[in-house]
């Protein structure tokens, strides 16, 4: 059987190790005061399952002796596979010879430690062997440098992204929620998404090392904006659920405007045909394109605008554009509210033959130095913010103007 951890990655436990210090054995000159109570971490991931697992070792010194040592590893289930798992050993000390024993908390597949600790100055190195089911390695790591409980601290912090009850949408973008679950609950709350009008992100679906750690998984997912603040409510209230609300998405500010809803309401809901028509038209304008769909999405509402135009640069062949643009309508914040904004996407063009007869094949692939092109709309924004009677938001002063 094919071993599960290199020998980097095993080198890199070792890293992580260097804390785990028998009673009698010496700290470097960078340990507290004699008979002074600390926490040292040991944190590196460098050549461990090729910079992909997660390791931390977590020491308890009275003075300049180790009392207690922790040895917690979060890495692929295979080479290049998105799935984790993770195990968690507390290490018996004698010597300077760490060992010990645990179960994989995923695969449930034994593991075992044996490792040996070296002070070489202000760093320590690390032997030994790591075995996890079948497969054991060899461990070589030296020069490993511990930090204080603060410093590991400061680093661990992390962001959700989650605003429970944001003022607006000028930080977070009205059709993106996320949801903070339970692991043990994850299965059966996304197995309740199905059927339903929302889209859950796939890269939310895995979960990580700080997932694993926490106990927590975050499921971010797109909706209709006019029914978020519903779903979020139902959301909050099932098993496991710790944390609901909006989080960051599709819409850009500096392609957003905000104008008065008066004008596009039919009683309390959006007359958003009627927006669209009118969005529609301006770019028709701007595009030097005729319109020919509009459409909202059911489950996340965004708006899919379709031109098209006589491609220009070789007339006598008769080649056409389609030019789609997304968007995005809303209320500008959660709740009741007078002002509507609009999110307008960069245009995306494809070219093909819409002749009659015999057509010519047309490759649209962008090359290499046009992919990080902007595609010009020639001014689209503008032309709807005067329009529509919108405001345009100013980045430097965090205000509509």
């Amino acid at each position: 059987m094919r071993a599960l951890f290199p020998t980097a990655l095993l080198a890199t436990l070792l890293v992580m190790s260097p804390g785990l210090v028998s009673a009698q054995m010496k700290l470097s000159p960078k340990a507290t005061a004699p008979g002074g109570m600390e926490t040292r971490y040991f944190t590196s991931i460098d050549g461990l399952m090729d910079g992909n697992a997660d390791v931390i070792l977590k020491e308890t010194r009275q003075g300049k002796t180790v009392t207690a040592a922790v040895l917690d590893v979060c890495y692929p289930v295979a080479k290049n596979s998105d799935r984790k798992d993770r195990f968690v050993v507390n290490l018996q000390v004698s010597g300077q010879t760490l060992t010990g024993t645990t179960t994989s908390i995923g695969a449930k597949a034994p593991v075992t430690v044996k490792l040996t600790r070296k002070p070489t100055g202000d760093t320590f190195e690390f032997r030994g062997q790591i075995g996890i089911g079948q497969s054991v390695t060899e461990v070589t790591s030296p020069d490993n440098a511990d930090l204080s409980e603060k410093e590991f601290l400061d680093n661990q912090t992390t962001d959700d992204g989650i605003t429970p009850q944001p003022k607006d949408f000028t930080e977070v973008s009205p059709e993106a929620i996320a949801v903070k679950v339970k692991l043990e609950n994850a299965t059966d709350f996304l197995k309740s998404l199905k059927g339903q009008d929302v889209e859950v992100t796939l890269a939310s679906l895995s979960v990580g090392c700080d997932a694993l750690r926490a106990g927590e998984q975050t499921i971010n997912m797109s909706v209709d904006p006019e029914r978020a603040a519903a779903l979020l409510a139902k959301f909050k209230a099932m098993p496991g659920v710790t944390a609901a609300g909006w989080t960051a998405g599709i819409a850009e500010m500096d392609r957003t405007i905000r104008l008065p809803a008066a004008d596009w309401r039919d009683g309390d809901k959006i007359n958003r045909d009627k927006l669209a028509t009118a969005i529609a038209g301006v770019l028709s304008k701007t595009l030097a394109a005729k319109p020919v769909s509009q459409s909202f999405n059911a489950a996340t509402g965004k708006l899919k605008l379709v031109f098209k135009r006589p491609n220009q640069d070789f007339p006598a062949l008769e080649l056409t554009d389609t030019i789609e643009v997304a968007g995005l309508v809303s209320a500008d914040k959660p709740g009741a509210s007078d002002k509507l904004m609009v999110w307008i996407g960069s245009p995306s063009t494809t070219t093909a033959d819409e002749s009659s007869g015999a057509k010519l094949n047309v490759s649209d692939e962008a090359t290499a130095d046009e992919e990080g092109d902007q595609p010009d709309d020639n001014g689209s924004i503008e032309a709807l913010a005067k329009e529509l009677k919108g405001q345009r938001w100013d980045a430097d002063k965090s205000v509509w103007k």
